[in-house]
């Protein structure tokens, strides 16, 4: 494998300069989508910010509150802020953390390519080029993964960059470390793993087995873990994959575009990658990866490709849908998993830098992240950026009636009396009223929740329901009717495009 031709550590000065700019950007976008409400409007984010809640806030709070599908880390990072009242409320505790990331991501991405092209001008394009898309700002401003997983698989690129150079142990360990936590972030972490413990195994100068087992060793813990999580709580370590609540089991037999299609897989994911970029982006990205292999950049342009390659492998083969507006069926949902590859094109629109003139690379810099940005200040409106417009697009029936649902119970709820519920979307109507999750009974409940639907007559004592058509909460009302247990029909919620809200008073 060819030697990437740099030993210069980043000048401590100027990545302090990186990371203060990168704050500043951050906090800035935070401050725009809070003063919007906008910070909850994906599902998603609900759902994350919600699951870290439930871990300390919920009939049955505990470890097992985390789940089985979603990856842990996300939720384990919000946590100890999900936990302040104030802060789960406005959602900010799903945003700080992303937000860390974020700063985090982008300062790996400036000191990688910093090393990678032995220039500061490239350097700070690549972290420009990445930071200031507006569609990186809307998802490190909220409780989503896309930041925490580009954090850590930029960290996994510095070190192994750095370990190319320096052939340290240390650097071993904070690839193996970085790459553990992408394998407790996002999916695409799990197969990136295989593809770097090889690049350890080639790169390594002396006791090549030994730097790849203790890479391997410290990054497989992540997958060795989730598999035996899974293992502990459903007795399927294979449940977040075909258990029920898998993505693989939501999308069932539904055909989508890509479906055991590669080439439609591949076009739908380009499409939706250069959503994400902007127009020009791609471009520039396509001419610095030629400037890049001159550079002979193989690994990290490698390296940042693969989470891009893995979606299209899941949209081929295990029911990942992307639907974006320029393509059948003409609407929102999974768009943002264009953001896959901003690293890659940031990184390789940075090669297009580092190939000119030295005196020229500053101008040049300038140059290359004014055209990036062009598109967006042309066209400043939100409904430009590809993920904000599919999570308000997707979320006005959702906001609607978690809004009438939110104001019919606000005036009748006594607090401590008690709801029997699904998680879910519904949970964002327990928030906006500041109720506990400890007085909502839900399937996450486990258990009693399951004894409460089988006998009701015995194990139902909630005066509350709120439920969607349908749902476990339907089934134990209709049961407890058949016992003699009367809950009264209070509200329908009818909402175009959304499932029934029934509520229900015992």
């Amino acid at each position: 494998m060819p030697v990437i031709k740099s030993s210069r550590t980043t000048p401590r000065f100027s990545g302090l300069i990186v990371v203060g700019a990168l704050a500043l950007v951050s906090a800035a976008a935070i401050a725009v989508f809070y003063a919007n409400g906008w910070l909850l409007y994906y599902g998603d984010a609900e759902a994350h910010l919600n699951i870290a809640r439930r871990m300390v806030d919920s009939r049955t709070p505990g470890y097992d509150q985390v789940g089985t599908v979603w990856l842990p880390l996300p939720h384990w990072l919000m946590l100890p802020l999900a936990r302040v009242d104030a802060l789960w409320l406005n959602g900010l505790a799903g945003a700080i953390p992303s937000a860390i990331a974020f700063l985090l991501g982008g300062a790996f991405l400036y000191a990688a390519a910093y090393r990678i092209f032995d220039c500061a001008s490239a350097a700070v394009a690549a972290a420009a080029l990445f930071a200031l898309n507006p569609n990186v700002l809307y998802l490190q401003s909220i409780p989503m993964t896309e930041s925490i997983f580009s954090a850590c698989l930029l960290g996994l690129l510095y070190f192994t960059v750095r370990f190319r150079d320096t052939q340290g142990w240390g650097a071993v360990i904070g690839a193996g470390v970085a790459a553990c936590a992408a394998t407790l972030t996002r999916y695409e972490g799990w197969f990136v793993l295989p593809f770097a413990a090889l690049y350890f195994l080639i790169a390594a100068r002396r006791n090549r087995i030994g730097v790849a087992a203790l890479f391997t060793l410290l990054a497989g813990l992540g997958p060795l873990f989730w598999l035996g999580h899974n293992w502990w709580l459903t007795m399927d370590p294979l449940a977040f994959y075909r258990g029920p609540y898998s993505a693989r089991a939501i999308q069932g037999n539904a055909l989508y575009p890509g479906k055991n299609d590669w080439r439609e897989a591949f076009l739908y994911y380009r499409t939706a990658a250069q959503l994400c970029a902007g127009p020009c982006l791609p471009w520039i990205a396509l001419a610095g990866a030629v400037a890049a292999l001159f550079r002979r950049a193989f690994w990290p342009l490698a390296l940042l490709a693969l989470p891009g390659v893995f979606v299209v492998w899941s949209m081929h083969s295990s029911g990942t849908p992307i639907f974006i507006p320029s393509l059948p069926p003409f609407s929102y949902y999974n768009s943002r998993y264009g953001l896959a590859v901003m690293p890659l094109l940031a990184l390789a629109g940075a090669g297009l830098v580092s190939v000119a003139p030295r005196p020229l690379r500053g101008t040049l810099a300038l140059l290359t992240i004014l055209a990036a940005v062009a598109p967006w200040l042309a066209h400043p409106s939100p409904g430009n950026w590809v993920t904000w417009e599919e999570s308000r697009v997707n979320s006005v029936a959702r906001r609607e009636w978690t809004r009438q649902t939110a104001d019919y119970l606000r005036p009748r709820y006594v607090r401590g009396s008690g709801i029997l519920t699904g998680f879910g979307d519904l949970t964002g109507v327990y928030r906006t009223l500041a109720i506990p999750l400890r007085d909502t009974f839900t399937p996450d409940n486990g258990l009693p929740f399951d004894a409460a639907v089988s006998r009701p007559e015995l194990f139902l004592h909630e005066p509350w329901v709120v439920t969607m058509g349908g749902a476990a909460a339907q089934t134990a009302v209709n049961r407890a009717a058949r016992a003699g247990i009367v809950y009264s029909l209070e509200k329908s919620i009818v909402v175009k495009d959304a499932p029934v809200i029934e509520i229900y008073l015992r």
